[in-house]
């Protein structure tokens, strides 16, 4: 089913265009999610299955097809609403349930996915292969040609409401109603499945909430490669409204996005690691394109790199939970954080939740800046800068041969490519090549130039870090233009 579909399987669960995500290829998947779990023993007849969504056009169709296959192998769907992503999934690790998100996070609307989750966390690399080789049943007639049902699956039920409020009342719970008094804080809404919620969570804990930009179509704002038109508004609003903030989420509202009081967006690993030292983190994992301030900051005792993608930084947090204890926690380059531990905050229990949450680092610290501007509080770290953007329509073949190029039998000759292209873009000689996940190039002058193709959609990144926004965003431009030359 899966290669008939081209509907893939990677760290983000099962994407692909909304025309292969057909009723049929979301029931297999579903269904041999499912069969894992009992395989397993994690799941079985007559349990619950929490479900939510976002609110692209065709979640709702998704989610039938998901309910179905859960009533098909004797399970009971519980439909959670559209709410956030780690809203479920909180919800689901407290009930003991597994729980199935359909998201595209933010991919364009023509695309969306499922993410699947065990009763106890996300499904981690060693999972996909299990679930994958599970056998379907497919009964003939059931299906029209084009793999929809031919009768409608029956509706998903009501929503949940408890599963909202549970999530609120975490961060109520853990930082008080006077945590963020004497803030304005604006809310970036768009399309975001998690935009009342936010306002509610913001609200709650005592700021004055302005509403913005709510959108009635979908918009894939990517938090890792900020809209232009979204850096412009950020600016104008802070101006217009007298914002000390500017909050939002990408599309499922798993990562967020924060803006200052100057209306610049921060980058997600600089508020991952603004969040981990506020929370007193002894271990940090992030992956290989993470900002080095988190090493150069000198406020954690372990800091440890992975490849890209949060199955791989839950993976390392259980290793270092088991390896070094203390306070473990994660990160992700577009602001995805990860708590792997139960935390005391001000005498108030905040128990771990190993997902991506964007709450977490946008409250912690908003409640922590309260007495100086968030800009402020930016100027007095070492200034390393990170930009990262994208070129999209950049195929499997154009991705292989780079990737080729850059990793050639003869290190030698690679030394040299390396150097010839990318050395004068960085203004240094080249010092070393990390090949973790893509090639990782650093030089001399602390300069780092980042390629790797992307999991979920035929996109190759690019991540550049200097000393300054305007030479990383520079050696960003000319970086992507010299591949795009290279490999057309």
């Amino acid at each position: 089913m899966m290669l008939q579909s081209q509907v893939v399987f990677g760290t983000s669960g099962a994407r692909g265009l909304v025309v292969a995500m057909t009723d049929q290829i979301c029931y297999g998947y579903t269904t041999g999610f499912l069969k894992y779990l009992m395989e397993d023993g994690a799941w079985g007849v007559g349990q619950r299955v929490a479900l939510s969504g976002d609110l692209r056009a065709s979640t709702p169709r998704i989610l039938s097809a998901c309910a179905e296959a859960v009533r098909d192998l004797g399970g009971k769907p519980v439909f959670c609403g559209y709410v956030p992503t780690p809203a479920m999934a909180h919800w689901s690790f407290s009930e003991g349930v597994p729980s199935i998100m359909v998201t595209g996070s933010h991919i364009p609307d023509d695309r969306n996915g499922i993410k699947f989750y065990r009763p106890d966390g996300e499904i981690l690399k060693e999972d996909e292969p299990r679930i994958t080789r599970q056998f379907v049943t497919i009964i003939k007639g059931r299906w029209s040609p084009n793999g929809h049902f031919v009768s409608p699956p029956m509706p998903i039920g009501s929503p949940n409401k408890d599963v909202g409020k549970r999530y609120l009342a975490r961060y109520v719970e853990a930082f008080g109603r006077e945590a963020l008094r004497g803030k304005k804080i604006g809310v970036y809404q768009h399309s975001a499945v998690g935009r009342d919620l936010l306002v509610d969570i913001l609200g709650a804990l005592g700021a004055t909430v302005v509403p913005l930009g709510r959108s009635k179509i979908f918009v894939p704002v990517d938090t890792e490669a900020v809209r232009p038109e979204d850096v412009l508004l950020a600016r104008k609003w802070v101006v217009e409204h007298q914002l000390d903030a500017i909050a939002s989420t990408d599309g499922d509202s798993d990562r967020p996005l924060l803006a200052d009081d100057t209306g610049e967006w921060l980058r997600g690993d600089v508020l991952g690691m603004l969040c981990a030292r506020e929370l007193n983190a002894d271990v940090v994992v992030t992956p290989i394109s993470s900002n080095t301030l988190v090493e150069k900051c000198a406020s954690f005792v372990r800091v440890l790199r992975t490849k890209i993608g949060s199955p791989f930084v839950i993976a390392a947090m259980n290793e270092a939970l088991i390896a070094h204890g203390g306070v473990v926690c994660g990160y992700e380059a577009n602001g995805g954080f990860l708590l792997g531990s139960d935390i005391v905050l001000q005498g108030k229990l905040i128990k771990a939740l190993p997902t991506r949450d964007a709450i977490l680092p946008i409250v912690t610290v908003l409640a922590n800046s309260r007495n100086e501007d968030i800009s402020q509080l930016l100027s007095q770290l070492p200034q390393r800068h990170t930009v990262s953007d994208r070129l999209q329509g950049f195929l499997s073949d154009r991705r292989d041969h780079l990737m080729g190029w850059l990793r050639p039998e003869d290190t030698v000759k690679r030394n040299v490519q390396v150097e010839e292209i990318f050395a004068p873009i960085a203004r240094s000689s080249l010092t070393m090549i990390s090949f973790l996940d893509g090639a990782r190039m650093t030089f001399a002058n602390d300069r780092v130039i980042h390629l790797r193709a992307s999991g979920n959609a035929p996109e190759l990144r690019c991540y550049t870090e200097a000393e300054s926004c305007d030479l990383a965003t520079e050696l960003n431009r000319a970086t992507l233009a010299a591949v795009a030359e290279l490999f057309p």
